[in-house]
């Protein structure tokens, strides 16, 4: 079916069975990066965060809502689970934004560019949730769209670059004109490079240093020659979007939570208020998990490790939800080590004509925008995986959980890896059986062990 004949979400979900089995056939792969897949080659362009310096042109792939006016921190605060007594101009905030039942809709990052000017950057779902209460809460708030470039029939307004890496800032200060800021963690500062000025973050993605650069589009071409000119000192290596891929779950981050928005009559004017053919429509879901309810796939602050973000210091959606959560038993995200052997077997039934496993794509895995896959101690689901990727920093395959606070740092559970029956009908899944894939629990950042 052809989205574009819906006129919102709602009515696409009116025509289809469940918002489940919308979900699991949608033809959509995983989520697009916009940009080379590599520049030289993945594994060096890994290994550059961690050992050098890599620099990832963000420019394309997030949204990018802006929000200004005298009721901008009042509707900021209606609808995160974050405090807001610290944010404000030149500093930024990841914002974790709840259904009105606690469950999370997807979290962003706030960018304070003044007091009442901000913009909310990230996949589409945090940004267009704060739209649709901009436009529909009666606050007094101007918005501006710059949307990402798969959904942009124009120019974007700004450019984006993450530089990362133990040499990151040695590098940024060699290309920079004057004193250079100090700037600290999750505050914007201004730079100069090139003759332009230029905003910068210091956002540490890859856990190694570094800042986030932007600034007008007109000016990307020439800040970007003058970085890529004095990298070779620093050891700078441009990364594509295989490497990108992968850094998310390496670090630690699950970058689309279901978004917790396609059931409950509440939320039913935010479906209708949603594209028929946009984010949130045209998603896929995939992996060993099965269920005919959507609920199931929904996800708590806890889940994703945002439950230290949950401040009941004001009123936001979802708040009474989580008060009555908040003492109940949570799971815990971690990482699940992969066990070479079995990862082996995955790529060793590709050879031959006999029953084939699920291909893992190197070195990201993931082939629908929100993957779930089962995991078993013993007989017991015990969580989810999401997000399997291979990175040379860690030597091997792995995934990022959510899994249930019995299971102790060190166990060894089981991936179901593979769809049911077969496999759906998304193009970008091929007939194949399931395999279970043996994997260790661990608490700590993997290339930490």
């Amino acid at each position: 079916m052809n989205s574009v004949k819906y006129k919102n979400l709602e009515a696409k979900l009116q025509d289809h069975a469940s918002p489940v089995e919308m979900l699991r056939h949608s033809p959509t792969g995983g989520y697009e990066f916009p940009f080379p897949g590599q520049y030289t080659n993945w594994r060096e362009e890994q290994e550059a965060w961690q050992k050098s310096v890599v620099i990832f042109d963000q420019s394309f792939h997030m949204t990018d809502v802006y929000f200004e006016g005298p009721d901008v921190m009042r509707l900021l605060s209606d609808v995160g689970v974050n405090s807001l007594k610290n944010f404000g101009a030149n500093k930024a905030k990841q914002i974790v934004a709840c259904n009105y039942d606690g469950y999370v809709i997807g979290d962003a990052i706030l960018f304070g560019h003044t007091d009442t000017k901000v913009s909310v950057v990230g996949r589409p779902s945090v940004p267009n949730w704060v739209h649709f209460h901009a436009e529909t809460g009666g606050y007094d708030v101007k918005v501006t769209r710059d949307e990402r470039t798969v959904s942009n029939d124009g120019s974007r307004l700004i450019y984006r670059f993450q530089i990362q890496g133990p040499n990151a800032l040695e590098l940024i200060k060699s290309v920079h004109e004057g004193e250079f800021p100090e700037i600290k963690f999750f505050n914007l500062g201004d730079l100069k490079i090139a003759g332009k000025k230029v905003r910068a973050l210091n956002h540490n993605m890859s856990r190694m240093g570094g800042l986030e650069l932007h600034g007008p589009v007109e000016d990307r071409e020439v800040v970007l020659e003058a970085i890529l000119k004095a990298g070779p000192k620093f050891g700078l290596v441009q990364g594509g979007s295989r490497a990108y891929s992968t850094v998310s779950p390496e670090s630690g981050w699950i970058p689309s939570p279901m978004p917790a928005i396609y059931s409950g009559e509440k939320m039913k004017p935010y479906r209708e208020w949603l594209r028929g053919d946009g984010f949130e429509a045209k998603a896929s879901l995939g992996g060993s998990y099965y269920s005919d309810k959507i609920e199931d796939y929904y996800q708590t602050p806890w889940d994703l490790g945002y439950g230290k973000h949950i401040k009941f210091d004001h009123d936001f959606i979802g708040r009474e939800a989580l008060e009555k959560m908040a003492d109940q038993p949570h799971r815990r995200k971690l990482w699940l080590r992969w066990s070479n052997e079995d990862v082996l077997k995955v790529f060793a039934s590709q050879l031959g004509h006999g029953d084939r496993f699920k291909y893992m794509e190197v070195p990201n895995a993931y082939y629908s925008i929100l993957p779930f896959d089962r995991v078993m101690l013993g007989d017991r689901m015990v969580g989810l995986s999401t997000y399997t990727v291979y990175t040379s920093n860690v030597g091997g395959w792995f995934s990022l959980a959510m899994l249930d606070e019995d299971v102790a740092d060190g166990s060894e559970v089981k991936v179901i890896w593979g769809e049911e029956d077969g496999g759906s009908r998304k193009p970008v899944v091929e007939r194949h059986v399931q395999t279970p894939i043996r994997a260790t629990v661990s608490y700590n950042r993997l290339n930490e062990d």
